[in-house]
């Protein structure tokens, strides 16, 4: 009862710090526990909240851990982007709300709806809606599918749900786990027993997961060079830079013709692929006669079409295109009238107006292997890719997360994409502008990694696999029927109810 009252009395206080350390959960701090202990205060601090109360709780804990989490925005629009600090802070903030604002739509709903207390709502509401909540924001508007708490368990044995249920089955695994801290502390004797019960069979079957080897290595392995030029996003469209760019990679890549597949980062040279069909032909000459396939991010303007778009080229045995499908809003593309570009021109606020690639686009041919290829942030969307991935033996991810500087996002980046190797049981070759470019493992353990902002080429082999892992079959739709129905349950099944007490 005491905790009750000092939840019920400093509730609005409590739950800013507490969602601005879940932020702690995911790298580069990486501190696991946190994903559990955070999202258990939040459902502790609902504990017999008015639904008023619990909506502006949900909303303050989700809008703290996106403000401590994703602050690099700002660095990326202000520091970078050099667009006045206003502007970067309408947008850092107004993402943060809008995420906090779905946080407040569940919280509102639990308690207008859901049971007082018990198992019900601890053990089946709260994991599921959770759960719901992060899949919704993932694609709502664009969606920005960060920090679900998936991401932070690549270490510890919750990762093996990955395979079988994708990032979202594994945030689901944690959230049953602050449930059922929660019931340990307020619950009844068989609250106790039933929470007890959960926390070691999520455990355990996560344990037992990560023992099983979903897909197989097909063929040989390859020799594979990821090339980091390191140029300063400040530096690359200086006046002067486009030639000690190209001279750079040139240079870089020179001693590593000979490795089956070598793969330059996103948008690697400050031109567009037309202004530079000389270079690139020669490089594709050199790079065939010498045993290598090259692949790198370029700009393109599509001769066809017309439109420019962020891409991906395979020069292989013939030369391939990918159109990046995934385009960031408010960097990539603005989703407002022209008026509001031009006013934005003037406000110098930088962006592109770049196309959206093609949903249907084929993978890419190299090395002897079909690899399935994404561009910066579009590895994010987790179900998007396994058309791509089931056709696959290889993912390829070219970044420039330069843009965030000595940020946590390039951090939080890596572990997305490490959780799509795992999700599908292929390695994956990560080439970044300045880090942090990584050879990843089929089963998302690091085979290699560069240093941030040097200039370097890591070299490695990797066997490409073949065979498909549950989620690959079902993507996301076993998870999200569960939570529906576990949701509807807990809405809806006969509880005990009591009256919320009156929030101070």
């Amino acid at each position: 009862m005491k905790t009750r009252e000092f939840l019920g009395r400093h509730g609005h206080w409590l739950a800013p710090p507490a969602g601005a350390l879940l932020a702690a959960a995911f790298a580069p701090a990486s501190l696991a526990p946190l994903a559990v202990l955070c999202p258990a205060i939040l459902f502790l601090l609902w504990d017999g909240a008015t639904p008023r109360a619990a909506a502006w709780r949900g909303f303050l804990f989700t809008c703290a851990t996106f403000l401590a989490g994703t602050y690099w925005i700002y660095h990326s629009v202000h520091l970078i982007g050099q667009a006045p600090v206003w502007i970067a802070l309408l947008l850092m903030v107004g993402l943060a709300a809008i995420m906090g604002s779905y946080t407040a739509a569940l919280g509102y709903a639990v308690a207008r709806w859901g049971p007082a207390q018990g198992t019900w709502r601890w053990l089946v509401l709260l994991p599921a809606g959770w759960v719901l909540v992060e899949w919704f924001r993932g694609w709502f508007l664009s969606g920005f599918p960060w920090l679900a708490l998936g991401y932070s368990q690549l270490a510890t044995p919750l990762r093996g749900l990955a395979p079988v249920a994708g990032v979202y089955g594994v945030s689901l695994g944690v959230a049953l786990l602050a449930g059922a801290l929660v019931a340990l502390v307020l619950g009844r004797r068989a609250d106790r027993i039933a929470a007890a019960v959960s926390a070691v069979a999520v455990v355990a079957t996560g344990v037992a997961l990560v023992q099983v080897e979903w897909t197989r290595p097909r063929g040989t392995e390859l020799t594979v060079a990821l090339v980091q030029g390191a140029v300063p996003q400040s530096m690359k469209w200086a006046p002067g830079q486009r030639e000690k760019t190209l001279a750079l990679y040139a240079g870089l890549t020179e001693a590593h013709f000979g490795s089956d597949i070598i793969v330059w980062p996103e948008a690697a040279l400050p031109a567009l692929e037309r202004d530079l069909r000389e270079f690139l032909d020669d490089l594709h000459a050199t790079a065939r006669a010498r045993g290598s396939d090259l692949i790198m991010g370029l700009l393109r303007r599509d001769p066809a079409t017309g439109e420019f778009y962020n891409a991906m080229a395979a020069f292989a045995a013939t030369e391939q295109w990918y159109y990046k499908r995934r385009l960031v809003p408010f960097g990539e593309f603005f989703p407002v009238p022209a008026t509001v570009r031009d006013w934005m021109r003037l406000m110098n606020l930088p962006y592109s107006d770049f196309a959206a690639g093609a949903a249907d686009q084929a993978p890419l041919e190299a090395g002897g292997e079909t690899l399935a290829p994404t561009i910066c942030y579009e590895d994010a969307y987790a179900s998007e890719q396994l058309a791509l991935a089931r056709r696959a033996s290889l993912l390829v991810n070219v970044t420039n997360d330069a843009w965030f500087g000595d940020s946590t996002a390039p951090h939080q980046h890596l572990d997305i994409s490490r959780m799509r190797s795992l999700e599908t049981g292929r390695p994956m070759l990560r080439a970044t502008n300045d880090g942090v470019t990584a050879l990843i493992a089929h089963d998302g353990t690091l085979l290699g990694t560069l240093p941030q902002f040097q200039p370097g080429v890591l070299t490695g082999t990797v066997a490409p696999r073949e065979g498909s892992t549950p989620y690959m079959r079902f993507g996301n739709w076993p998870v999200l029927a569960l939570s529906l129905l576990a949701v509807a349950l807990g809405l809806t099944w006969p509880r005990r109810r009591a009256p919320p007490r009156e929030a101070r």
